[in-house]
């Protein structure tokens, strides 16, 4: 028969499940009662978007896309930015 018995681990009080209390309301008084709703449903993290973006396959010159690398974080939103500008005042 095999031992279970973990040794490295302490056994735990007999009052420790009496003491223990629902995750509800300990993530309420930690978090307050609407995130700790999100929390327990597992709906964390960014909300959906309506209009998620579309990935797509783009060729540039290699000095257009270095110009906007060397820009640090964010160059393909700030590619967008310039992308939509342009939609929005271009003459018809």
């Amino acid at each position: 028969m095999t031992n279970f018995m973990d040794d490295d681990n302490d056994i735990l009080p007999d009052d420790f499940l009496q003491k223990a209390r629902p995750a509800r309301d300990v993530l309420e008084a930690d978090f307050g009662k609407e995130n700790a709703e999100l929390l327990i449903k597992g709906k964390v993290g960014r909300p959906v978007s309506v209009a998620p973006k579309k990935q797509v396959t783009l060729r540039l010159d290699p000095d257009i896309l270095e110009e906007f690398r060397s820009h640090g974080k964010g160059w393909q939103t700030e590619i967008n930015h310039i992308l939509r500008e342009w939609v929005e005042n271009r003459p018809d």
